[in-house]
């Protein structure tokens, strides 16, 4: 049997953020009842995964949902052929933050049987909706509870910490083989399978660390500020500053001033971007950065697809600022 995924696109945006915003609008989702004409692959991580194919025998399957596409993707990883998986945000042009459920979205996620969410207030539409359509058989893994941080938690951005995924891996199979006895043990497995393949992650945040900690560099929201921190960087924005743009909160005149004199006085060596959420201050700063010769690397809030997993992601992100560092060479883009 070979896995069956499909991928939830999202119907709206909110308007949190300030109206500068770009956003980019999705298509409407397919609702539950149409599963059975076909199905669409979850665009990531097929170089791990079994090939997809149509819905012939979804009964044997359980039912899965990660709030973020990266956690539908390591649920896809553990689950395999025995789960069925969609992702409620999975679009790099999409603000995460503001994101406003459709209908259809509310069904998806009142079906699933194993519900994967961030927490932090991040995914806080996952919550209203499972309150909403209680289930006492539903298996529901928030992230921030799984690493005991507390609410005051000022950066949500958890999956971009190399001790968070291998935390939820192991929840992951913990949970599906509570709901399919009969394969646990295939579960357990590709936890160990997956903790292994992290190891190219790891080993090139270990090297980078041993050869350029210290580096400074500046930002525009605390999307990667995890990995930042486990590379060794030194992060000379303010988090103020940081905090005020992930909110849609003008930042303070001082703040704005400091960013850009880290900049323009090149006081950093790599200017690190939120590519899925831009406006105009960002925009002003990344061509600042761009101006001045301080090479820009662009980071995203859920993973980027076609193309990636969670383990080729986060790689070639470490390897994207080894590149600005080593070469002076921009990847704005992934």
């Amino acid at each position: 049997m070979t896995v069956e995924v499909w991928r939830t696109p999202r119907l709206s945006l909110g308007t949190g953020r300030r109206v500068s915003r770009l956003f980019v609008a999705v298509g409407a989702l397919a609702a539950l009842t149409l599963a059975g004409a076909g199905s669409t692959a979850l665009a990531a991580g097929t170089s791990r995964l079994p090939p997809t194919r149509a819905f012939g025998s979804l009964a044997r399957t359980i039912v899965a949902v990660g709030a973020e596409n990266e956690y539908a993707n390591v649920i896809e990883q553990i689950g395999g052929r025995y789960v069925k998986v969609s992702s409620v945000l999975d679009k790099p042009n999409t603000d995460p933050h503001t994101f406003e459920p459709s209908p259809n979205v509310a069904e998806v996620v009142s079906a699933a049987q194993l519900i994967v969410q961030n927490g932090l207030g991040y995914d806080a539409f996952m919550d209203k909706i499972e309150s909403a359509s209680s289930n006492a058989d539903r298996k529901v893994i928030t992230v921030q509870t799984l690493l005991r941080l507390p609410d005051g938690t000022p950066n949500p951005h958890l999956w971009y910490s190399p001790e968070a995924m291998p935390a939820v891996a192991a929840a992951v199979a913990s949970d599906l083989g509570a709901l399919d006895r009969a394969h646990a043990a295939y579960f357990t497995a590709n936890v160990k399978a997956f903790d292994r393949s992290l190891a190219p992650w790891l080993n090139a945040i270990a090297a980078f660390k041993k050869r350029y900690a210290g580096l400074a560099v500046a930002t525009t929201e605390p999307v990667a500020d995890y990995m930042l921190q486990a590379i060794g960087a030194h992060n000379l924005t303010p988090f103020g500053l940081q905090a005020d743009v992930m909110n849609g909160i003008d930042p303070s005149p001082q703040d704005i001033s400091l960013e850009d004199n880290l900049i323009t006085s090149h006081k950093v060596k790599v200017f690190v971007y939120n590519d899925q959420v831009v406006d105009s201050l960002t925009t002003s700063f990344r061509t600042a950065a761009q101006k001045a010769g301080i090479p820009v690397v662009g980071v995203y809030e859920t993973m980027p697809v076609p193309g990636y997993d969670y383990q080729t992601w986060m790689l070639a992100e470490v390897d994207a600022v080894h590149k600005a560092v080593a070469g002076r060479i921009s990847t704005e883009r992934l």
